[in-house]
């Protein structure tokens, strides 16, 4: 019998990690004018666009790809005029969705995806002994049936992941084509 998981009470809903993935910036826009559907009592729920300037620009990115700059480098960079566009929106997203690594750190973060590879709905972890995170896929994939959901485990004992969702303490990736 697995243990009891602590109650989630916050929830980020991310889109526009990648600038040219509109499908998470379409339902990040639509939640953020009426977020009557993805509200629950008890539970904050922030949808967020994580990279407004590649959306504004539909490029992947603008100076480096966000998804790889959370980082324990890049999150503890002096804040200087240079510093690369992504790597500051790194530690502003830390700042409000951590910080990482924290017992403050949101509970779960969505971070929303496309992908040109026919591939359908995926769900993206990077971590098999989470027990709540396991069980949150489980619940996505029964909710989803009969539409097929693979999961792609992205695990590796010594890896330290550098997502924007590893920000919070159960992250989970969506990709869709």
């Amino acid at each position: 019998m697995s243990s009891p998981c602590a109650p989630v009470r916050r929830v980020g809903l991310f889109g526009g990690t990648h600038g040219n993935e509109l499908s998470g910036v379409l339902l990040v826009r639509h939640w953020q004018e009426d977020g009557a559907e993805i509200q629950r009592p008890g539970v904050e729920v922030k949808p967020f666009l994580t990279n407004p300037r590649a959306v504004e620009r539909c490029t992947r990115y603008i100076d480096c790809d966000l998804n790889r700059v959370f980082d324990p480098e890049s999150l503890g960079r002096p804040v200087v005029e240079d510093i690369p566009y992504e790597v500051r929106r790194a530690q502003e997203i830390n700042q409000i969705f951590g910080p990482k690594g924290s017992d403050d750190a949101y509970d779960l973060i969505f971070d929303l995806h496309n992908t040109t590879s026919n591939m359908g709905g995926t769900i993206i972890l990077e971590n098999s002994r989470d027990d709540f995170t396991i069980q949150m896929v489980h619940y996505i994939k029964n909710a989803l049936a009969p539409e097929p959901c693979p999961v792609l485990l992205i695990e590796h004992p010594s890896l330290k992941y550098a997502t924007t969702r590893s920000v919070a303490k159960h992250p989970i990736g969506k990709y869709q084509t």
